[in-house]
């Protein structure tokens, strides 16, 4: 007897974000074994790194052990390691974990890879510029934010006290709007009387952006909202700008005025993303195409061209020009196991996947967002309770929910930030892995 007949049918499904959490999460009781490959242990709940990166949250509150999460699904079994080929005539996918490489058989493969942080083709610029795609980026920008106040308390050189105190944020969406925004309130209101040398309330805050608005995709009237708020705080936004140079001590851009330096000592990138290489691999191995980004093309339905039994779902896919939220990660990830337990069950599938915006929200600061609803625009305070809401509803865990909303009224009531510890360690740990590289064989 043939003994892939006596198997249930195996689903195999790359990276645990919210593409592939919530895919794995839909085939509960469908009668499949699914196999979660991630590279972490852990679900990140990307869209509050920034606050990591300032002190409000721990990184805990927003990345619950995979595990934990699915401890209940016994139709799926989690295993650490990140995807570097898909061989889709075997229906096998290899991966390596530290000291380990392995392979997993599959039946249908869902690939919700994500994102990496893109530099539009200057990644040496990541050295000096984290970007916020992972809990280590987060973790290394707390540690430059908090020790720039620290090292400018016993420096004695005005110029480079200026420079300690002056953060620059490049990319003016969400992220960089959000990060600036608490920066800003660090300085001028969580910081100051804590420092005897020095008034953080003088430090500069600048955003970025080579587009000529901020928040761009919001529309104008929120894009305005947005901007007048920054101004409040005490953010310096410059628009039309683009970034040529990043060093260790400052930033180079160009504006219609010409080429100019800002020196900085702590810069963060939040402009622009990238499909991961596994992204190029696949489409190579399948015959696929790939848009600009690197993002697989596929068909209505989800599916790599071909390859009925493979689909590529959130960041990972470029269909309609859908945006990378984790709305459309959760939903095609939805969609693509949907498909899988409609044709395990006879029923006819290929049905395209239909994305239902729910919103765009971006908080600037407390008490103050910006949210997008259908034909619904609001500002201030409102949109702050709705961006509220919907991250309460969207943190993996109860005891998550609980934690978070304790320390968000520490630091939006009240003036503390919870988790402002930070080593060295988390400094300079990406200066040692990249030299500890070069010296391997």
């Amino acid at each position: 007897m043939d003994e892939r007949a006596e198997q249930r049918h195996r689903v195999v499904i790359v990276g645990a974000g919210f593409g592939g959490l919530f895919a794995t999460k839909a085939l509960k009781n469908a009668p499949v074994d699914v196999t979660l490959i991630n590279g972490t242990a852990y679900h990140l709940f990307q869209p509050l790194l920034y606050q990591v990166a300032t002190g409000i949250l721990s990184e805990g509150e927003i990345a619950p052990p995979i595990r934990e999460v699915l401890k209940r699904q016994r139709n799926a079994r989690t295993l650490l390691g990140t995807v570097t080929r898909i061989d889709p005539d075997a229906r096998k996918v290899t991966a390596v974990a530290p000291g380990i490489s392995y392979e997993v058989e599959y039946d249908s493969l869902i690939v919700a890879a994500g994102a990496s942080q893109s530099y539009f083709g200057n990644d040496n610029f990541a050295e000096f510029a984290p970007g916020m795609k992972s809990i280590d980026d987060a973790l290394e920008l707390r540690g430059r934010i908090f020790s720039a106040f620290e090292l400018a308390e016993i420096e004695t050189d005005p110029a480079a006290i200026e420079r300690l105190l002056t953060f620059v944020v490049v990319g003016a969406g969400p992220t960089g709007v959000e990060m600036a925004g608490q920066i800003a309130e660090l300085a001028h209101r969580h910081l100051p009387g804590q420092y005897h040398s020095i008034d953080p309330r003088q430090s500069r805050i600048i955003l970025i952006d080579a587009l000529p608005t901020v928040l761009s995709t919001f529309g104008d009237h929120l894009s305005t909202q947005a901007l007048r708020q920054l101004h409040r705080l005490g953010v310096e936004v410059e628009l039309n700008t683009k970034v040529v140079d990043v060093d260790d001590t400052g930033i180079e851009v160009e504006a219609a005025g010409g080429r100019r330096r800002i020196e900085s000592a702590t810069k963060i990138w939040a402009a622009g993303v990238a499909a991961p290489t596994l992204s190029r691999q696949l489409a190579e191995a399948t015959g696929a195409e790939v848009d600009r980004a690197g993002r697989l093309k596929v068909n209505p339905d989800t599916t790599v061209p071909g390859h009925p039994e493979i689909y590529a779902v959130g960041d990972m896919m470029s269909l309609d020009q859908l945006p990378g939220v984790a709305q459309v990660a959760i939903q095609s990830g939805r969609h693509a196991a949907g498909q899988i337990r409609k044709r395990l069950a006879g029923q006819p599938t290929g049905q395209p996947f239909k994305y239902f915006d729910k919103g765009s929200l971006a908080t600037i600061s407390r008490f103050s967002a910006v949210a997008s609803v259908g034909r619904f625009r609001f500002a201030g305070l409102i949109g702050w309770l709705l961006w509220l809401v919907v991250h309460l509803l969207y943190l993996v865990g109860f005891k998550n929910r609980v934690t978070a909303v304790m320390h968000w009224f520490v630091s939006f009531i009240g003036r503390g930030r919870s988790e402002r510890v930070a080593t060295f360690q988390q400094v300079y740990a990406r200066r040692a892995l990249q030299e500890y590289q070069h010296r391997l064989p």
